[in-house]
C-alpha cells in the first residue's frame, strides 16, 4: 500500500461508494500519557551512556580506518619482518623512524575510540572486545616503543598498525550494520499537512499553519487533501482513504457527524471538520507513541563475540601473569617479559574482531542483491529462531489495491458490453473502485460519455449515445427502487459473503444490466511465499488485517492456511496489532511481522523481528529491521536462509577463533620450551594474521546460500 497521493487543487470531485460488509469507523480510544514518551527518550539516552558504540558512528570508523590503512603500509613494508623473509636489508634513510612515528600516530588517533571504549568496560566492570583491543595495542605499543630505546628486541609496529587497521575495518562495518533508523517518528510526523485552510466566522478560508489550529476551529480539506487534525465533520460527504491508521484496504465513505481522523485522505469531495484533537491527542500521535515504547523495549541483545572476547580477556590476563610468574620462578626474568608480551599479542582479536562483522558485512551485501535490505544486524539474527510469521494482508498478501474479480450480467445482455458502458460512466471519476472498473474494460476501453455528475454516497451517472447510465452500490439500487434480476442473485450472495464489494450498473428506468465484484487482489506469489515457509520449518504463518472477517478468511483459503494451524486476525485496529503480536510473543513464539503500512509500525517495532515491504509507507520501512524492495513476500523465506547461513557462518569462525588461541597461548606462554617448541613474537603474529584470512575465506562460502525465489 503506497502512501496516498499528495493534495492536489485540480483533482475532480468524484463519487462515493458504500464500503461493503467491511466498512467500520475508527472511534478515538483510550490514548497513553503524552508525557511517556519523552519519558522513555530520557531513560534510552541514560541507557546509551553506557553502551559501548555510545558516540560511535560509521563515518568516524571509516574516515580513520582509510587514513590509518594509508599509514600502515609504510609501516608494514619498512618492518623488519618484510625485509629478514625475503633475506634482504633495508638501509634507507629514516627508516628507522617510520615505525615509532607513524604507529604512534596510528595508535593514539587510531586507535582512541578503544582505548576510550577500554575505559568505559572497566568502569562498567564488563570487560569485552574494546578492552581486549586496547590491551592488546597498548602492548603492542608499549614494547616496540621501549624496543625503540633499546630496551628489549620486540618490535611490533608493523603489528599494531596492522590490527589497529584491521579493527577499524571491522567496527567499520559492525556500525553500519548495527541498529535501526531512528526515522520512523519522523515520517509519522510527515503524514500531517503543513498547512490547513480554516474557515472563518464570515465563511472565509483562510491558510493557517497547523499548529495554529485550535480546538473548535472548522477546516476545509478538499479532494486528494489530508484531514489536518483529528475531528468530526459538519458539512459534506466524501470517501475517506483511511488505510495508513486503520488498514482498511477501501475509502470508508464518511459524512456529516461522523469523526475523521488525522493523516486520513478525502479521496473525492471536499468536507469540513470541526477540530476535536490535537497534537498529542490525536490518534496518529498515539501510533508514534506505541512506536517508540516498541522501539525501547525491544533493546539489543549481547553479541556472541562480546562474551568470547570477555573470556579470551581473562584467559589472555591470566596467562600473562602465570607466565611471568613461571618464567620468573625459573630464574629467566627476560624471558619471561618476551613469553607475556608474546602471550597479549597472540591474543590480539583480528580473527575474533572480524568473525561476525565480516559474515554480516557480506551477508547484508548479499541480500541487497536479491532486493533485501537488512537494516538491523540483530533482527537478521533472530530470524532464525522465527517459528511464526504475521502478515499483514493489504499490500503484502495482496496488492492493496481493487480490481474487478467477477462479473455477471443480465439476460441478454453481452459482458463486453457492460464492461465498456460502466466504464464510460466511471472513466472522470476518481474513486479507486471507478479506476478499478476502466482498467477492467482493458483495451476495449470506456464508452464516449458526457455529463458526469458524482451522486455522493450511491455512486456515478452519465450520459452515453443520448441514454442516462449509473454505476453505484446497494443505496443507488435503494434510491431508483430497482432490484437486481434474479439469475444475479447467487453470484451476488456469494460475493458479499467473502466480503467483496458489489457495484450494479443501471439503465433507470430499465434496471440493473450487469453485476460486479471488486476485491483486493492477491498477490500470486504470496501462496507461494507461505509454501516457502513451511518448508523452512515455520510453525505458524498469520494473516492481520483492518477488513472484515469474510474478506480475510477469503484471502487466508486463497492461501491455503491450514485450519487450526495458521491463524487469521480480522478486524484489527493499529493498538490490537500491536497487542497480537504481544500475544504471540506470550506463548512462546519467536514473530517476525511483515507489513507495509502506518499501522503496521507498531507491530513492527514490537516483533522479534520486523520485515516491511519495500513498496509501503516509508514509516513502515523505517520500523523494520529488514526490507523486502521487490514487494515479493517470498523473500520471508529468503531472509530465514539467510538467516541460518550466516548465523553458522559466525559460529564457525568464532570456533576457529577461540580455538585458535586455545591453541596458540599455551605455546606463546612456552608450555613446550622445554621440547624446543616456543612461538616467537613475530611468528605469533604471523598466525594471528593467518587466522584471520581462515576467518575472511570462510566468510566468503555465504556466497553459496540461493536467496532469488525458485521460479514458479
Amino acid at each position: 500500500m503506497s502512501a496516498p497521493s499528495p493534495p492536489g487543487p485540480d483533482r475532480p470531485a468524484g463519487d462515493q461508494r458504500h464500503a461493503g460488509p467491511a466498512d467500520h469507523q475508527r472511534q478515538p480510544g483510550d490514548r497513553p500519557d503524552p508525557d511517556a514518551g519523552h519519558a522513555g527518550h530520557d531513560r534510552h539516552d541514560r541507557h546509551a551512556r553506557h553502551d559501548k558504540h555510545a558516540g560511535h558512528h560509521p563515518a568516524m570508523f571509516r574516515r580513520r580506518f582509510w587514513v590509518c590503512l594509508v599509514l600502515t603500509v609504510p609501516v608494514v613494508l619498512t618492518s623488519h619482518l618484510v625485509w629478514d623473509r625475503l633475506g634482504l636489508r633495508l638501509d634507507a634513510p629514516g627508516r628507522s623512524w617510520v615505525g615509532p612515528v607513524l604507529g604512534s600516530v596510528v595508535f593514539w588517533w587510531g586507535g582512541w575510540p578503544f582505548l576510550v571504549g577500554a575505559v568505559r568496560e572497566v568502569r562498567d566492570r564488563a570487560p569485552g572486545m574494546m578492552l581486549l583491543v586496547a590491551m592488546a595495542i597498548t602492548v603492542a605499543y608499549t614494547a616496540s616503543l621501549a624496543t625503540s630505546v633499546g630496551a628489549f628486541d620486540l618490535d611490533f609496529w608493523w603489528e599494531l598498525a596492522a590490527l589497529v587497521t584491521i579493527m577499524l575495518l571491522g567496527h567499520w562495518q559492525e556500525m553500519k550494520a548495527i541498529g535501526q533508523a531512528r526515522g520512523a517518528l519522523a515520517a509519522l510526523a510527515a503524514l500531517l499537512p503543513d498547512e490547513a485552510e480554516r474557515v472563518t466566522s464570515d465563511g472565509r478560508v483562510e491558510p493557517v499553519p497547523v499548529t495554529g489550529l485550535r480546538l473548535g476551529d472548522v477546516v476545509l480539506v478538499r479532494p486528494g487533501g489530508r484531514v489536518p487534525a483529528d475531528g468530526r465533520i459538519v458539512d459534506g460527504d466524501a470517501a475517506l482513504d483511511e488505510s495508513m491508521i486503520t488498514g482498511e484496504s477501501r475509502p470508508v465513505a464518511r459524512s456529516a457527524g461522523e469523526p475523521v481522523v488525522a493523516g486520513t485522505v478525502a479521496t473525492d469531495s471536499a468536507i469540513r471538520v470541526r477540530v476535536e484533537a490535537l497534537g498529542e491527542q490525536t490518534a496518529l500521535a498515539g501510533i508514534q507513541r506505541m512506536v517508540a515504547q516498541a522501539q525501547r523495549t525491544g533493546g539489543r541483545a549481547q553479541l556472541l563475540a562480546d562474551r568470547f572476547a570477555a573470556a579470551l580477556f581473562y584467559l589472555a590476563t591470566g596467562t600473562a601473569v602465570l607466565t611471568v610468574l613461571v618464567w620468573t620462578a625459573l630464574g629467566r626474568p627476560d624471558e619471561a617479559v618476551v613469553r607475556a608480551v608474546t602471550v597479549l599479542v597472540i591474543a590480539c582479536p583480528h580473527a575474533l574482531g572480524l568473525a561476525i562483522p565480516l559474515v554480516v558485512a557480506l551477508s547484508t551485501a548479499l541480500a541487497a542483491r536479491s532486493g533485501i535490505l537488512v537494516k538491523d544486524r540483530l533482527a537478521l539474527e533472530r530470524m532464525r529462531t522465527v517459528d511464526a510469521v504475521l502478515f499483514d494482508k493489504t499490500g503484502t498478501l495482496t496488492r492493496g489495491e481493487h480490481a474487478v474479480t467477477d462479473l455477471v450480467t443480465a439476460p441478454g445482455v453481452q459482458r463486453d458490453e457492460v464492461l465498456r458502458l460502466a466504464a464510460g460512466v466511471e472513466s472522470d471519476s476518481e474513486h479507486p473502485l471507478a479506476r478499478a472498473i476502466v482498467a477492467a474494460a482493458g483495451n476495449a476501453g470506456p464508452a464516449p460519455a458526457g455529463g458526469f455528475r458524482s451522486l455522493p454516497g450511491r455512486g456515478a451517472q452519465a450520459t452515453i449515445d443520448g441514454t442516462e447510465y449509473a454505476v453505484g452500490g446497494p443505496a443507488l439500487l435503494r434510491e431508483l427502487g430497482l432490484s437486481p434480476p434474479a439469475e444475479l442473485d447467487a453470484a451476488i450472495e456469494k460475493w458479499s459473503a467473502r466480503g467483496a464489494a458489489v457495484l450494479f450498473l443501471v439503465r433507470p428506468p430499465d434496471g440493473v444490466l450487469g453485476a460486479f465484484a471488486l476485491s483486493d487482489e492477491v498477490r500470486p506469489e504470496a501462496r507461494r511465499a507461505v509454501v516457502e515457509l513451511r518448508a523452512e520449518g515455520v510453525r505458524t504463518i498469520a494473516m492481520i488485517t483492518g477488513d472484515a472477517r469474510p474478506v480475510a478468511e477469503a484471502v487466508a483459503a486463497e492461501l491455503g492456511f491450514r485450519p487450526g494451524v495458521d491463524e487469521v486476525f480480522a478486524e484489527v485496529l493499529p493498538a490490537d496489532k500491536d497487542g497480537r503480536v504481544a500475544e504471540l510473543q506470550r506463548r512462546g513464539l519467536t514473530v517476525a511481522m511483515v507489513g507495509d503500512g502506518v499501522n503496521d509500525a507498531p507491530a513492527l517495532a514490537r516483533a522479534d523481528v520486523g520485515i516491511a515491504i519495500g513498496a509501503g509507507t516509508d514509516v513502515a520501512i523505517e520500523s523494520a529491521g529488514v526490507v523486502l524492495a521487490s514487494s515479493d513476500p517470498r523473500g520471508v523465506g529468503a531472509v530465514v536462509r539467510l538467516s541460518r547461513a550466516s548465523y553458522r557462518k559466525m559460529r564457525q569462525n568464532l570456533a576457529w577463533a577461540a580455538g585458535y588461541n586455545v591453541v596458540a597461548l599455551p605455546l606463546a606462554a612456552g608450555v613446550l620450551a622445554w621440547a624446543g617448541v616456543a612461538l616467537s613474537p613475530a611468528l605469533a603474529a604471523v598466525l594471528m594474521s593467518a587466522s584471520t584470512i581462515v576467518v575472511a575465506l570462510n566468510a566468503q562460502l555465504l556466497r553459496r546460500v540461493r536467496l532469488d525465489p525458485e521460479p514458479d
